[in-house]
């Protein structure tokens, strides 16, 4: 079964072919639209049929993503849609399922469907959209909000303690887990396509702008003039360097910190060098975002292997059938001790 995706013969699409007729209804200045803009322009180079590619959704802005792209589409309800998605893999794991959710629908209501649908190592890409609010219904605090961040709910300040939405997925094993923003395209489109290569689970957490009711809130990480000393970009087998070359992270003992090499008190050869197949490493640098001198990881965090859940569904069906044969519905109901009513 994990072949089954890849033999489709490859089709000729192009970005205005994943373009729906739907107008796209988003505040101006929302991240979703270039989130929206660059998996359209990523999806015709998986050469799929259109009509194997399905997007599903629950609630929110992010949730609207099924309707602008042109595939099979489900606006599920609120929370629901990694079960809904879970649901329609199992039915025909020959479709390419994505799942499209922002902070508060994939981590609040629907957190506990996020967390068993990942550890279940579905074929399926889920998009979080974080922007650390609740945006659709006007500004209420989300699991992803920051302490002490004011907002429609909390006016004296948030003082839960915020999910980090990569740990809580590596966290369920999630076998590939990435972290992208809206403002960086290119980088961008290259998670969306490691996540489509990915057999098994895939979760990209990606910075999106909420312009309306919390606005700025990645400008330190998404702007040009202050991306490069607050941005790590995370490169298999490569030492992870920032500002310019002239900074790294190294590790003293399991806490990272960040060196200068410009000075030549550390070089490159002191860098902590990132490795997509460690998990523990994974977890120490998704733990960097506490610590407000260490810049911010994005890329991939972890990728690993590991049979899928449809893959083991369907060898567990075929070893069953080989050994009592194909099932009869209608003995299984009538079952050994039945009665009938005169």
């Amino acid at each position: 079964m994990s072949d089954t995706l890849t033999q489709v013969q490859p089709v000729k699409l192009t970005i205005k072919d994943f373009q729906s007729d739907q107008d796209v209804r988003w505040c101006p200045g929302c991240g979703d639209y270039s989130i929206l803009a660059q998996m359209q322009r990523v999806f015709p180079e998986f050469g799929r049929p259109k009509e194997k590619i399905v997007a599903i959704s629950g609630i929110g802005c992010s949730s609207r993503l099924p309707y602008y792209v042109d595939v099979y589409g489900i606006h599920g309800i609120h929370g629901r849609a990694p079960a809904i998605a879970s649901g329609v893999k199992i039915a025909n794991p020959e479709l390419d399922v994505w799942v499209a959710t922002g902070d508060g629908d994939g981590l609040s209501i629907g957190g506990n469907h996020m967390i068993h649908m990942l550890r279940r190592n579905l074929n399926i890409k889920v998009i979080l959209f974080n922007n650390q609010i609740y945006g659709l219904t006007k500004g209420q605090f989300s699991p992803t909000s920051e302490l002490g961040q004011v907002t429609k709910s909390t006016p004296y300040g948030v003082i839960d303690y915020p999910f980090v939405p990569v740990s809580l997925a590596m966290g369920a094993s999630a076998t590939f887990v990435a972290r992208a923003m809206d403002r960086d395209p290119k980088h961008l489109q290259e998670m969306v396509r490691r996540a489509e290569k990915h057999h098994g689970s895939a979760f990209v957490e990606i910075y999106q702008n909420c312009s309306v009711f919390n606005d700025g809130a990645f400008f330190q990480y998404t702007e040009k003039e202050t991306r490069d000393d607050n941005v790590v970009y995370l490169e298999h087998g490569k030492p992870l360097v920032f500002a310019k070359q002239t900074k790294g992270i190294r590790l003293n003992g399991f806490t990272p910190e960040a060196v200068s090499i410009a000075d030549g008190k550390y070089s490159v050869n002191d860098l902590l060098v990132h490795n997509e197949n460690d998990s523990t490493l994974a977890f120490i640098l998704a733990n960097m975002i506490h610590d407000p001198n260490l810049p911010r990881p994005m890329g991939v965090f972890v990728s690993l292997d590991r049979p899928s859940y449809e893959d083991q569904l369907d060898q567990q069906i075929a070893k069953m059938k080989s050994k009592k044969g194909v099932g009869d519905l209608q003995k299984l109901l009538d079952g050994e001790e039945t009665w009938e009513i005169q």
